[in-house]
């Protein structure tokens, strides 16, 4: 089974993060450009949150906030639940689950974030390895 250091070297996608100090406007710009549906927040090298399009419509839409003025540390999902490199998709899947959360940034070992992984990632990966598993077993029953 893949982890996700394997995983990240196949999505071939750049890691993209924000500041806490920039706007919600600014962060949702970031996502639009390079179609992700959250971001790390980042202070320094150090991972202090997630800002996702949830916390967007549930702390900015429906409180009656402006995406010009909001700052991103306003609203962002703090104390983040991450993951390893060495971790395992399946692990991602029964962490999400667990701890109700779409998105896991990845930190090394020095605790720098390496990326990203959303559940629809997890989701796709899971099915691959599934189909992967049915083409063998179909290929061993045909001889």
């Amino acid at each position: 089974m893949k982890t996700l250091r394997q995983f990240l070297e196949s999505k071939n996608k750049p890691l993209v993060s924000i500041s806490p100090e920039q706007t919600v406007l600014r962060a949702l710009e970031i996502m639009a450009q390079y179609d992700v549906g959250a971001l790390p927040v980042i202070d320094g090298k150090r991972l202090i949150g997630v800002f996702s399009e949830r916390d967007y419509s549930r702390k900015v839409i429906l409180q009656g906030k402006a995406s010009k003025e909001t700052k991103v540390s306003e609203i962002m999902s703090g104390d983040a639940v991450h993951v390893r490199p060495e971790a395992r998709i399946e692990e991602c899947m029964a962490i999400m689950t667990e701890k109700h959360v779409r998105h896991l940034p990845i930190l090394d070992n020095d605790e720098k974030v390496i990326g990203i992984i959303s559940i629809g990632d997890v989701i796709k990966e899971l099915l691959s390895q599934k189909e992967f598993i049915i083409g063998q077993l179909e290929n061993y029953i045909k001889r």
